[in-house]
């Protein structure tokens, strides 16, 4: 049943009241901040009818209403308006602390955490496409060889090898020529039984040696796969009543802590279609077990094309939609223009 425009107003008074005090909304208090007019006996009915509809709940006789997984869903669909909180300087914030990646998304999850009071995750670049680029060896002396196994998204990897046969730099020239024309722009998974043979058959006495390049570079496209989580902000939750509770809170933090979950929560999640869209999990849509009293609001920041991470509020569901999206929207900018610009 598609809801009246009454009803939504109602819908959303009760939903913000909930948002600033934690506590039931009645009618008397809709009736007093809605430009609706309304008597609390007419806005009471509406209420019922809104309950009846699973939109909003009454969790005691005596007490007004909360929103529910539902009415949160519909206002986070329908009702948020587009409004974006400017994060004054973040961008120089950014820069200054992003002497490497790692310090750069460890500031973004800190920043994102000062700015909304919730918790906050940032997860390391993954690599959709993850194809070589180049591979280079380089005879370290008679038996001992260097390989530097270049992906795409220029991200190196260095591994020392030893030949069962002595290396001339004519022969090594000749292992670069090879390794390079059959497995260049190639992904893991299109490097299969047939090329490594004919790879093989190429270089002769040095087939043991391809044998070992090629797990190295394997192990390097595989390393690449790994997400690695940081998370700020943690002990934010326990500033809201409902997460609060002893061992929910325990559950919450170890979550925080230990980010298996998280991980898992992001893995299965992926990339969304569109990359530049806000997904936000309320309650029970949570795959992670410990937040299903919590939202998750996320994004999708884009180094280079195939290389891309996730950004992560975490709340209570009666968390500030409207300046949690337009935060992560002003974030994505601010990134966005840093991994384009640089430090200019």
């Amino acid at each position: 049943m598609e809801l009246d425009d009454r009803k939504l107003k109602i819908l959303q008074a009760v939903i913000k009241n909930y948002l600033e005090t934690g506590e039931p909304v009645g009618s008397r208090t809709i009736s007093k901040f809605t430009d609706l007019n309304l008597s609390s006996a007419t806005i009471r009915n509406e209420m019922a009818d809104l309950e009846e509809l699973g939109y909003i709940v009454q969790p005691h006789t005596s007490a007004g209403r909360i929103p529910t997984d539902k009415g949160y869903r519909l206002y986070v669909d329908t009702m948020m308006q587009d409004k974006v909180d400017e994060v004054n300087n973040m961008r120089d914030v950014l820069i200054e602390k992003a002497d490497k990646m790692e310090n750069l998304l460890q500031q973004v999850a800190k920043l994102l955490a000062m700015n909304t009071n919730y918790a906050t995750m940032v997860t390391t670049p993954k690599y959709r496409s993850r194809k070589i680029k180049f591979i280079q060896l380089t005879e370290v002396d008679e038996y001992q060889v260097l390989a530097v196994i270049v992906l795409e998204g220029n991200i190196v990897k260095n591994k020392m090898f030893t030949s069962a046969v002595a290396l001339q730099k004519e022969e090594t020239l000749k292992l670069n020529l090879a390794l390079n024309t059959f497995l260049q722009g190639l992904d893991i998974e299109e490097i299969n039984i047939g090329l490594v043979q004919k790879l093989k058959s190429q270089v002769g006495d040095y087939a043991n040696l391809v044998t070992e390049i090629l797990d190295a570079v394997a192990q390097a496209l595989n390393e690449e796969g790994d997400v690695r989580v940081y998370t700020s902000g943690a002990t934010n939750i326990l500033k809201y009543p409902e997460l609060s509770d002893m061992s929910k809170a325990r559950e919450i933090l170890t979550t925080l802590e230990n980010k298996e979950e998280l991980t898992q929560f992001v893995e299965n999640n992926g990339q969304p279609v569109d990359k530049k869209s806000i997904q936000v999990y309320i309650g029970d849509e949570n795959q992670v077990d410990s937040m299903k009293d919590c939202s998750v609001v996320t994004a999708t920041y884009e180094i280079e094309e195939g290389i891309y991470g996730k950004v992560g509020i975490i709340g209570p569901k009666r968390m500030d939609y409207e300046k949690v999206v337009g935060t992560l929207q002003n974030m994505m900018s601010q990134l966005d223009d840093v991994f384009k610009n640089g430090n200019k």
